[in-house]
């Protein structure tokens, strides 16, 4: 069991020191799941950030929980509720926890509509989307190419799943996605398991797999649509493709996810929000 400990804190909240249990350390932080040593000389209250991610990044609560109370997290690491309050802000502000005004602080799902948006940035021109309809067309167990095992952090070689699918909008195939998923956490995923679930894919891997997808980093170019993605998208061929690559990631910047898609943008418009 490793105890978090802090030294000589003082009145701005800043960590000093973080050490492993030594006969140098004195007021400890907390112990139990979730409670890693932290990088010296940074704000008490991202420590405690942190520390509530390695909870989160263990399972200790799962998507969609509620976790503890701003006081018994306090008590838990031995600091303020104003620290842990800063630190859930933050969590907050980064979706990986909700507040819920009179109910508590659940860990985000992306079951929840306003999260499971977040990924999904194709909108209508008209501003009438549907719930997007999706076709899964392949899913099957590959080797990883060079260029897929260098985004995922594997091995060149090491077993991936690939899925291929058509989202419809408004009726009309719109988006057109070629998915890779590392294997050893995504061991039993299947066509049919895929193709009955109706809800959004992410929200699957959270409840099948465990595995929770918390930010992403999307590459955007355009390009023409060749004859076979012209076929799949009911397009005319060199028809303008919004040509979108995104990594996802989950808890601690482990890539889980390649996803590479191609959007008609004829009737839709691809939306960012700069904050």
């Amino acid at each position: 069991m490793i105890a978090n400990t802090i030294m000589n804190p003082s009145s701005t909240d800043v960590q000093p020191s973080v050490q492993n249990n030594t006969s140098s350390t004195t007021t400890a932080l907390g112990t139990g799941p979730g409670t890693g040593a932290t990088p010296a000389f940074s704000p008490l209250y991202q420590q405690i950030k942190n520390l509530i991610l390695r909870s989160l990044e263990e399972g200790e609560w799962k998507p969609g929980d509620v976790i503890p109370s701003e006081q018994d997290l306090a008590a838990r690491f031995k600091v303020s509720q104003g620290t842990v309050r800063k630190a859930i802000d933050e969590l907050a502000s980064d979706n990986l926890v909700v507040r819920r005004q009179g109910k508590g602080t659940y860990v985000a799902t992306h079951a929840e509509r306003h999260i499971q948006y977040r990924f999904l940035r194709l909108q209508s021109d008209a501003g009438e989307d549907d719930p997007a309809q999706r076709a899964i067309i392949e899913c099957k167990r590959q080797r990883a190419s060079a260029d897929v095992a260098r985004l995922l952090a594997l091995r060149s070689g090491d077993p991936v799943i690939f899925v291929r699918r058509v989202l419809s909008m408004q009726g009309a195939p719109t988006i057109l996605e070629d998915i890779w998923l590392p294997g050893l956490p995504f061991k039993g995923l299947s066509l049919e398991a895929l193709s009955s679930d109706r809800g959004p894919m992410y929200a699957f891997f959270e409840r099948e797999f465990g595995v929770r997808m918390v930010r992403a980093d999307e590459k955007i170019k355009a390009v023409a649509a060749t004859e076979d993605l012209a076929h799949l998208l009911v397009t005319p061929i060199g028809h303008p493709l919004l040509s979108v690559e995104r990594t996802s990631y989950t808890y601690n910047d482990v890539p889980m996810e390649l996803r590479r898609g191609l959007y008609r943008t004829d009737t839709h418009h691809y939306k960012n929000e700069l904050n």
